[in-house]
């Protein structure tokens, strides 16, 4: 069981959070439970790691941020102890969870969750494990796991001691076909394939951090996202509660062709335009990008009728606009490009599903649609499971509503 941070904002929801464990313990289930910081403290303990000195150690960082969690951890062990229910709080390093030393961004490289499991057969103990922190075994210094790292401690420790599923409290009460308040007949999937859900949670789908669903898939760790504000006493246990389980694709029976609609409003698009088509000139604009660390996403090519010249169109994120331009306009000489277009007023619209696979015409009907609406399409990415859209953003509610229906996901009519 994961409960992020508004699920343990304050002492009244931990209590909640305790009674929902209760719930699960005294159904005979063996309880682990992962927990975030309470809503804000991780901000502010950045805040001070920020006052304290511009340019601090990433080491020092971690041991401050990481203590969040930890409080957490504590609050919702003493509570548990309180209803009667044995319960030990973990750090990190005591599980121990081990990682890389990348600190601010550690990446999980293995955990042993034997005592754990030890304790739920020797002494029924629920472990309540602080999330986003570890260890790097070489330094035995503290690491945390990145924004979201809640939600990849908790699956990565499903998978150590072997879950039969990981459940993540949120405050939403699962995975929408799009975002509910966009589209109001939007509805919640009861199960999503995880190449699926990887594809919502890259492309706008903010529900869970894609390096959990990564771990989830690697390790076919069943996740289910559910809702923490659902009052504990209301839930049967040994009933299926309401929420979206997200697991392999050979557990969906019924397959629709598209599953969901992803959006983003965080894009930016830039044109290198009447490029010398020639070899290396790809190599030449998007090395640079590379090295500045900047991800690029959507890339079009257009050769111009004399064949000689190209125009190059690619995406970044917004907040890497302005460092793209002038990334690519130092690299002019090597380059050789006329002129340097860009806009920042582009959303990315995503359909996916991973029924594509077997329909044809599934992007063909989005084209017709937008074009009835004159929408304009700018840019256009496909795979096997999803295509990309670049369109202006002033139409971004429209197109997601527009083939929110189109692709018969409204809820149906009561």
């Amino acid at each position: 069981m994961k409960f992020g941070g508004t699920s343990v904002a304050d002492i009244d929801r931990i209590r909640n959070v305790a009674l929902h464990v209760k719930r699960e313990v005294d159904a005979g289930h063996e309880v682990a439970v992962v927990v975030s910081a309470m809503a804000g403290t991780t901000n502010k303990l950045i805040e001070w790691c920020r006052e304290a000195a511009a340019l601090h150690d990433a080491r020092e960082y971690d041991a401050v941020v990481a203590s969040g969690e930890q409080v957490t951890a504590g609050l919702l062990t003493i509570v548990l102890e309180g209803l009667g229910i044995n319960a030990r709080s973990w750090q990190g390093w005591q599980v121990p969870i081990l990682t890389d030393n990348a600190h601010g961004a550690a990446r999980i490289i293995e955990i042993n969750g034997a005592e754990l499991v030890r304790r739920f057969k020797e002494r029924k103990e629920v472990a309540v494990v602080a999330g986003f922190q570890g260890l790097h075994k070489e330094t035995g210094r503290l690491t945390t796991l990145g924004r979201g790292g809640s939600d990849t401690s908790a699956v990565a420790i499903a998978a150590a001691i072997r879950a039969d599923r990981c459940d993540i409290y949120t405050d939403v009460d699962g995975v929408y076909t799009t975002d509910p308040r966009v589209v109001p007949r939007a509805r919640r999937l009861d199960k999503v394939a995880f190449e699926e859900m990887l594809e919502l949670a890259s492309l706008g789908a903010k529900v869970l951090q894609v390096r959990s669903v990564e771990l989830g898939m690697v390790h076919n760790v069943r996740i289910f996202v559910r809702s923490s504000f659902d009052r504990p006493q209301d839930i049967d246990p040994h009933d299926s509660p309401p929420g979206t389980l997200i697991c392999d694709e050979g557990e969906i029976m019924e397959q629709q062709t598209v599953t969901g609609i992803a959006f983003s409003r965080d894009e930016a698009q830039i044109s290198v335009r009447e490029v010398l088509d020639k070899p290396g000139v790809a190599a030449a604009i998007f090395g640079p990008l590379a090295e500045a660390n900047i991800n690029v996403d959507m890339i079009v090519q257009n050769v111009s009728a004399d064949g000689k010249t190209t125009d190059l169109t690619f995406t970044v994120p917004a907040a890497d606009y302005q460092r793209s331009l002038d990334v690519v306009a130092k690299a002019r000489s090597a380059i050789g490009y006329a002129r340097l277009d860009g806009a920042t007023d582009v959303a990315k619209i995503s359909v996916i599903g991973i029924g594509m696979r077997s329909h044809a015409g599934v992007a063909a009907k989005a084209f017709s649609a937008l074009a009835e609406r004159s929408i304009n399409i700018r840019a256009i990415t496909t795979s096997e499971i999803k295509f990309s859209l670049l369109i202006d953003a002033a139409f971004t509610e429209l197109a997601v509503r527009t083939l929110h229906s189109l692709y018969g996901l409204d809820k149906a009519a009561p």
